[in-house]
């Protein structure tokens, strides 16, 4: 799976940007601020969900014009070709493309997968519940599409439950059909997190890595999670005044957390110095990539954003030997060539500058 077209047009800093690619992995550097992330978004897109930066469409628009803005690609897996765009006008909902007929978030995880592992997640480990749930969702999402749709109802009936529980509403009949949906969607949900979690050890298990294996488990902020849609059921029926003291809802799956453990080592993934955290978050998207890999019969595309900067030479060949392994087209930010020097060949380098406010993107050879 791999772009060999990819078009932006007033698209954050870029006004126009085209490049035609190959499946190999793409290293992009330039200097900071040129604009190189920007490109990863933009690939992000071509995943369900809101992309890596978790941006609305018109946060993306570029300014001053703020007209709108439009990214078009063709997406290869083997011999098939999917022609998929993406477009706002002054800050609208975006809108889906595939193969010019419109598409909804759904049927896109159908036909694109990529992973993504950004700067801003490095402190994973140490931060709130909140980020590591988005985490293990995106990964959850990427393997089983409906689970976007599950969730979104979810969120939908929770938030109209939390209204009642606010306003202290008693009777048990305005809460019966949305503790219905809670149940039925939040087991699924759950299901899904697990048997996530199941596969990513798994494809971790199976790797000759340089990489260390993070062990995984899910785990509620309190209590235990119910294991079926019925015992949800009676869980949220029994928490309701409990739940209208807190004006919440206090049990569910949007109280899960991940916990991670560094298996060689037995420390927990937040005691873990910063170097082995990373390493954590690397091994844990390549196993993400592996288990894709598995299902559709191709690796999907890999964002890692300011990657190499953060491992020293070693890892970084260990890195780029994996995912040339995988066969994965990796988009790769980095400030300077040198960072993609364990590449060599394997790879096609684009340079991003900064030209009086627009960003240029520039096909470049290799640099040996």
């Amino acid at each position: 799976m791999y772009l060999t077209q990819l078009t932006l047009s007033h698209y954050r800093s870029h006004l126009l940007a085209r490049m035609h690619l190959d499946a190999r992995p793409v290293a992009i550097y330039g200097a900071n601020g040129a604009g190189k992330t920007n490109l990863l978004e933009a690939v992000s897109l071509f995943s369900p969900g809101r992309g890596m930066r978790r941006a609305s469409a018109q946060d993306m628009t570029r300014r001053p014009e703020a007209l709108g803005w439009k990214i078009s690609g063709v997406l290869r897996q083997g011999t098939d070709a999917r022609e998929i765009a993406f477009s706002s006008e002054e800050g609208a909902p975006r809108q889906v493309l595939i193969d010019g007929k419109t598409a909804s978030q759904v049927a896109l995880g159908q036909v694109a997968r990529a992973v993504w592992l950004i700067p801003a997640m490095d402190r994973l480990w140490i931060e709130g519940a909140d980020g590591r749930r988005r985490f293990l969702d995106r990964m959850v999402l990427s393997l089983y599409p409906d689970h976007a749709a599950f969730s979104l109802e979810y969120e939908k009936a929770m938030r109209e439950r939390n209204k009642l529980l606010k306003e202290q509403v008693r009777d048990a009949h305005w809460y019966k059909v949305l503790e219905e949906k809670m149940a039925r969607t939040g087991a699924q949900i759950h299901d899904n997190r697990r048997r996530t979690v199941e596969r990513l050890g798994r494809a971790q298990a199976d790797a000759q890595t340089a990489f260390p294996v993070a062990e995984l488990e899910l785990m509620q902020s309190e209590g235990t999670m119910p294991a079926t849609a019925e015992d949800l059921h009676a869980a949220l029926e029994e928490s309701r005044f409990r739940d209208m003291s807190a004006g919440r809802t206090l049990v569910g799956p949007h109280r899960t957390d991940l916990y991670g453990v560094y298996a060689a080592k037995g420390v927990p993934a937040s005691d873990c110095s910063t170097g082995e955290q990373k390493a954590l978050l690397i091994s844990l998207i390549l196993a993400n990539a592996r288990a894709l890999a598995a299902d559709i019969g191709a690796p999907p595309i890999l964002l890692l954003d300011e990657v190499a900067a953060h491992l020293d030479a070693g890892r970084r060949a260990a890195l780029y030997d994996e995912i040339c392994a995988l066969g994965a087209q990796a988009w790769m930010t980095g400030t300077g060539p040198e960072l993609f020097a364990e590449l060599g060949e394997r790879a096609q380098y684009l340079e991003v500058s900064d030209e009086d406010g627009l960003s240029a993107v520039n096909p470049v050879g290799y640099f040996a």
